[in-house]
């Protein structure tokens, strides 16, 4: 059983969980993933992790039923409702916006639509078919208010407005829609349908930093079940209570948020470590028995024995990062002025017919040479008006905008990845950028950073995933010798360690960059300066104020007036990084300040255990004293095995 399209949502009840066991799928002679085995149901909010090309799409097909595994089986109680939200959908035309949100009410849609068509009919009919249709009408009416159809109505325009909808948006027809904004309507409809199991890939790529925020507000509280595919660290963290991430073919599960997953992975990849260079002192220490007696007759059998154990035995595997940390080597660009790019004043927007069409109005800011500015703010708020001002292509209405001497600028958008030949290879894309081979860098080395190695520069980019696409069309961008780089959405379908790569890639760029983006992360890590674009106004922020991240969690600015003009000094990147990111290590100092006050405990135990042991009536007794002196023991034991656990982890931490 599965939706009968991909997004419609069948059966129903809370309790209802989905289960899978040993699901395997692979296309040719490459395995994505083998022996997979979960479960879904209510409370369980799961984000499923893992590198573009890995498999994760196709497994969320299996699991809402429209694919098979290869092996394995799925099981979907009958009235299991379940939501499925794809990367990309159909078009969609005929209805309103409204309309389609109300899909996901099915039940009241169409007593909704019922009412609707006897309402017309009561100013036609006459004597006792007007009766009827009026007996038939009221019905309709007491039978909607009883399934709470106004409320499902008001819940669909609330939900609308929490996705960016403005109330005049609500009657647009569906075909006037960018598929950004067609992606948020199926979310919409999806979440007013609360189907029993939730499944979407990437939800949050179409989105602003606002409708984000409110997104992650409706899914930390959703009582089905829940599993998602995300780049964005700050939505898992906020939302997932587990952690499935696949790689290698194989997935692993971790209990908590993107954080303790972090944590837990690397002490997971620690025991494996340890178990691996365990097991090869112990293959060594045999290897070296067989090769020591191989000729000796007397031994032959103990030798054979020990060459079969070999055969068999079932190598530990350490799941160690496929990706090796990348290094980056950007073609210098030619040193531009101090001030890159000014605006004073500004007032821009389109010309119609009936007038100008204002869309900013007094917009004053500064970007000046080798830092990372972030502009954000809702959807069609102006950000991209404020980038065609950067670029020249759009003319202010009023004020200046001018760029410095010397400034190269280049613009990568959500639509790079689009104008790819798919039937180029990976290295013969990247050779048509200008002035690739005419250096000194090599094409092969630069994609690996990339995290193009080996053959994989010899695949058709047809058949690349979308986020291999993306990383693609980022590499040519970033391998353009400018020093304006301007990056409208980079990290859409982008997967976790492909983000790493572009956050690493910036932090090394020799150029100033202006960023576009809802990935707060990325922004809290690279990013110098903020521009809050909202309400018509565009205003500066120095430094990276959490505040205008997480909007739904800290009263909105003021619309009229700005904060100041120019920019503050710029900070050193590695210091703005240690101010706003995450620090991955801080489960890991908890730890050790636990694992050091547990220790502290069982030496004083120890030493507790020594006076005892010191007092010499103790031994007139000598099941006391037997006692004393395991108990002795074992708070030895205790205390050496703490001791060991927190020299782990102070060596973790570098300490």
């Amino acid at each position: 059983m599965g939706p009968t399209s991909r997004l419609t949502v069948t059966g129903g009840t809370l309790a209802a969980v989905l289960t899978a066991s040993g699901l395997s799928r692979s296309f040719g002679p490459r395995t994505l993933f083998r022996n997979v085995s979960l479960q879904l149901g209510p409370g369980r909010r799961v984000a499923l992790i893992g590198g573009n090309g890995t498999g994760k799409t196709t497994l969320l097909e299996i699991l809402v039923g429209m694919h098979e595994a290869d092996a394995g089986e799925v099981h979907r109680p009958k009235d299991l409702r379940i939501g499925y939200l794809p990367q990309e959908l159909p078009a969609e035309a005929g209805r309103s916006v409204f309309e389609q949100v109300m899909l996901g009410a099915e039940q009241v849609t169409i007593l909704a639509h019922r009412i609707q068509d006897l309402g017309l009919r009561l100013g036609s009919a006459v004597g006792a078919e007007q009766e009827q249709v009026l007996a038939d009408y009221g019905e309709a009416q007491s039978r909607f208010e009883q399934i709470g159809g106004y409320a499902v109505e008001a819940e669909a325009h609330r939900i609308l407005a929490g996705l960016g909808f403005d109330p005049e948006d609500h009657d647009r027809p569906m075909d006037e829609m960018s598929g950004g904004w067609r992606m948020r309507v199926a979310l919409a409809r999806l979440l007013l349908s609360a189907p029993d199991l939730l499944v979407m890939d990437e939800p949050t790529n179409h989105l602003d930093v606002d409708s984000v925020a409110w997104l992650e507000q409706q899914l930390a509280g959703w009582s089905g079940g829940l599993l998602f595919v995300s780049h964005d660290r700050d939505f898992i963290d906020a939302v997932a209570n587990r952690i499935l991430e696949l790689s290698g073919s194989r997935v692993s599960e971790y209990i908590g948020g993107f954080a303790d997953f972090v944590v837990a992975r690397e002490e997971r990849l620690e025991a494996q470590r340890a178990a691996a260079a365990q097991q090869s002192r112990q293959v060594a220490h045999v290897e070296q028995f067989i090769e020591r007696f191989r000729y000796k007759a007397t031994k032959a059998r103990q030798v054979q024995s020990r060459v079969k154990a070999l055969q068999k035995l079932e190598r530990v595997v350490v799941d160690e990062d496929e990706t090796p940390s990348s290094r980056f080597g950007f073609p210098p660009p030619r040193r531009s002025s101090r001030i890159v790019a000014e605006l004073e004043d500004v007032t821009a927007g389109y010309r119609t017919d009936e007038g100008d069409e204002v869309v900013l109005e007094d917009v004053s800011f500064t970007v000046e040479r080798g830092g990372v500015l972030a502009l954000v703010g809702p959807n069609g708020a102006g950000k991209t008006t404020l980038v065609k001002l950067l670029t020249g292509e759009l003319a202010p209405i009023s004020g200046r905008v001018s760029r410095g001497t010397n400034v190269d600028l280049s613009y990568f958008d959500q639509l790079q990845a689009e104008v790819l030949d798919e039937q180029r290879t990976v290295i013969d894309e990247f050779r048509t950028v200008p002035g690739v081979g005419t250096d000194s860098r090599n094409p092969r080395t630069y994609l690996a950073s990339f995290g193009f190695r080996g053959d994989a520069v010899d695949r058709l980019v047809g058949d690349l995933s979308g986020g291999e696409q993306t990383r693609l069309a980022l590499a040519k961008t970033l391998a353009v010798p400018v020093n304006l780089l301007i990056l409208d959405e980079p990290t859409n379908h982008l997967d976790l360690p492909s983000c790493d790569v572009l956050e690493d890639a910036l932090s090394a760029y020799p150029g100033t960059v202006v960023l576009i983006t809802h990935d707060r992360h990325l922004i809290r890590s690279v990013a110098d300066n903020l521009v809050e674009v909202r309400s018509g106004r565009a205003v500066w922020h120095t430094g990276v104020p959490d505040r205008v991240l997480y909007p739904a969690q800290a009263p909105a600015p003021a619309r009229p007036g700005r904060e100041p003009e120019g920019p503050a000094p710029p900070k050193p990147k590695t210091a703005q990084r240690k101010q706003h990111s995450k620090d991955p290590a801080s489960g890991l100092k908890k730890r050790l300040a636990r694992a050091e006050r547990d220790w502290e405990a069982a030496e004083a135990a120890v030493v507790t255990a020594q006076k005892r042991l010191a007092d010499p009536d103790l031994y007139k007794v000598p099941e006391e004293a037997a006692a004393a002196v395991a108990e002795h023991e074992e708070a030895k034991d205790r205390a050496a095995s703490l001791m060991s656990e927190w020299d782990r982890l102070n060596s973790r931490l570098g300490n």
